[in-house]
C-alpha cells in the first residue's frame, strides 16, 4: 500500500514493545515481494550486535535506523549503514550529538517522549532546527498531512519519516492518509 501511494523507503520495526513490531519472518515475506528501488530499514532500539547480526541473515534490509540510546562505539559494531535517531529534548541539544556520531548516513529527528523510542506522534520545534548539522536530516515528530508540507518548506530535510500520522489506530495504517501524506509531499517537493 504504500509503496503503490509512493512512498520510497519503508521501516521494519523490530522492537518488541512497539505496537507496530513486526515478526521477522513477515518481514522477510514483505522485503521479499518489495518492487526494485526502495528502500528496505531495520527500525531497531538497543539491540546487542548479535541480534542485529541474525536479524540481518534472515532479513534482507539496506539499512538501520537506530532510535535507542545506541552508543557510538555500538551503532559502528553493527558494520552495517545505519541512520540515527536523535530525540530532541531541544532543537540545539539535538545537533550537538550529531558530532557524535560520525559514521551515520543520516539523523532522523524525533520528538523525546520519556521511555518511548518514536512513533508517539508528538510534534517537537522542528522549524528550529540549525543549518549545522552536517549529513542529512530526515524528520519525524507529529508529521501528518496536515503539517508535512509546511515542515519540508520549512527544515528542507532529506527526508520525512511518519508513522502515527497516517494510523487510523496506533500500528494499523490507513490507505488513505498514506495517500494524502505522499500527495501532500509530492505538492511540497515541487515548491
Amino acid at each position: 500500500m504504500a509503496v503503490a501511494a509512493g512512498a520510497r523507503a519503508l521501516g521494519f520495526v523490530f522492537y518488541e514493545p512497539s505496537s507496530r513490531f513486526v515478526a521477522t519472518d513477515q518481514a522477510r515475506e514483505i522485503v521479499n515481494e518489495m518492487p526494485p528501488f526502495i528502500t528496505t530499514v531495520a527500525v531497531l532500539v538497543n539491540q546487542s550486535t548479535l541480534e542485529v547480526s541474525r536479524l540481518l541473515e534472515a532479513v534482507p534490509v539496506n539499512i538501520l535506523q537506530l532510535h535507542g540510546d545506541e552508543t557510538p562505539d555500538l551503532c559502528d559494531s553493527y558494520r552495517y549503514p545505519y541512520i540515527k535517531a536523535i530525540r530532541a529534548r531541544s532543537v540545539v541539544d539535538a545537533s550537538h550529538e550529531t558530532v557524535n556520531y560520525p559514521s551515520a548516513r543520516a539523523f532522523l529527528f524525533d520528538t523525546l517522549v520519556q521511555d518511548q523510542y518514536g512513533g508517539t506522534g508528538e510534534p517537537f520545534a522542528w522549524q528550529r532546527l540549525p543549518d549545522s548539522v552536517q549529513k542529512p536530516v530526515i524528520l519525524a515528530g507529529g508529521l501528518s498531512a496536515a503539517n508535512v508540507a509546511n515542515a519540508i518548506r520549512t527544515v528542507r530535510p532529506y527526508a520525512v519519516d511518519v508513522s502515527s500520522g497516517v494510523e487510523f489506530s496506533k500500528g494499523s495504517k490507513d490507505a488513505a492518509r498514506v495517500q494524502h501524506f505522499v500527495e501532500a509531499v509530492r505538492c511540497a517537493d515541487t515548491d
